[in-house]
Order: C-alpha cells, then structure tokens, then sequence
C-alpha cells in the first residue's frame, strides 16, 4: 500500500518522464509549478471564503430605532438575521456600559444586526425597573431575552460576559465557550471550607 502511494507520487500524470529520472533543473521547474497550483488554489478558496462573509456582514454599528420601526427593524429583519434590540433610557449607568459594549460586538460580528432603543418609545409605559433589557430575535422570532440588572449582572458586566451570553443565545459565533462569569459559591460551604472543619 505504501508502495503504490509512493509509486503513485513519483509517476506524473501526463505520462512524461519519472521525478526518479528527471534533472535537478527539472525537478525543481516541477516543485514550482506544484507550488504555483497550490498557491492558486488557495487563493480562489479565500477569496470565495471572504466573499461569503462579506455577503453576510451588512451591518457593522448599532442603530437607535423608534416604535415605529420595531416592525421592519426586527420582526421583518429578514430570513437568517439574528437582531439584538437593547431597550434603554438615559441616566441608568448598565444601559451606557451595554451600549458601549454592543458598540464593539457590532463592529466585530457585523452579520448581525445590533439595535437599540429608548423604552418607552418603542414599548409605551415600559418599567425601568426592567432596564436595561436585551431582547434576541432571529427571523423575527424571539429566542432569548434579558430583563434587568440582576440578569447581567449589574455595572461589573464585562464585554467577555455580553458575548458570551449572545453566543449562547446564537446571535453570534464566538470562541468564548466558558462561562467568563465568576461562579457563585455556597456561603455556608465556603465558610466551612474556610474553617476546616473535620466532620469525620
């Protein structure tokens, strides 16, 4: 089976001489037109690649929408849009922190549509005890949505956290696969644990 794969690589496939009985000048006329080919290839593979994503990326920034636009903004996005609506009002710092971070994952993941919006004019009468809010569509679905503070974890949101919460959503595709949020331990274990106390 080696043999033949050896046997295989060495005979050319127009039917010329052998690489065993070809000249230095030859073979190394032959390595570059094989780099050449493969160099090409490559070439044609990216630029296809990077077509397809450019065909995806369409949006790049975070616009602010009215109530009026709701509808044609993110129930009528569009067939494979993921869209992130962030519901805000001035004055409350996490709603400025999101903002900020959205600002960067929008930049960053441009295939997906980032809004925002001031509460109470695209939802009347809308609590701000509930700001901030992020609410996740894709295809005009709702998939996921955060109400609160207490949801995000107040001002010591990080952008790492945000991403990872829209990459679980599936709003986006992200490398962060671990939960970048610190784990909440048990109080009364850890103060156990603290005293080292021997129960056996």
């Amino acid at each position: 089976m080696v043999d033949d794969a050896i046997n295989k690589r060495t005979d050319l496939n127009d039917g010329s001489k052998q690489i065993d009985d070809m000249t230095l000048d030859e073979l190394d006329e032959l390595e570059d037109s094989e780099d050449e080919e493969v160099l090409q290839e490559y070439r044609k593979r990216r630029i296809a690649e990077m077509r397809a994503l450019a065909s995806k990326a369409k949006f790049g920034t975070v616009r602010e929408i009215s109530g009026q636009d709701y509808v044609s903004e993110v129930t009528k996005a569009g067939d494979g849009i993921w869209v992130v609506l962030h519901l805000y009002a001035n004055g409350v710092p996490l709603c400025a922190i999101i903002h900020h971070h959205m600002q960067q994952l929008a930049a960053r993941f441009p295939q997906t549509k980032f809004l925002r919006s001031i509460a109470t004019t695209c939802i009347p009468n809308f609590p701000e005890k509930n700001l901030p809010t992020i609410f996740i569509y894709h295809e005009g679905q709702l998939k996921k949505q955060y109400i609160g503070s207490l949801e995000l974890r107040g001002e010591k949101l990080t952008l790492d956290e945000l991403e990872f919460l829209m990459g679980q959503a599936g709003a986006i595709t992200t490398d962060i696969k671990e939960d970048p949020r610190p784990q909440i331990r048990d109080k009364m274990l850890a103060d156990l644990e603290n005293q080292n106390i021997d129960f056996y």
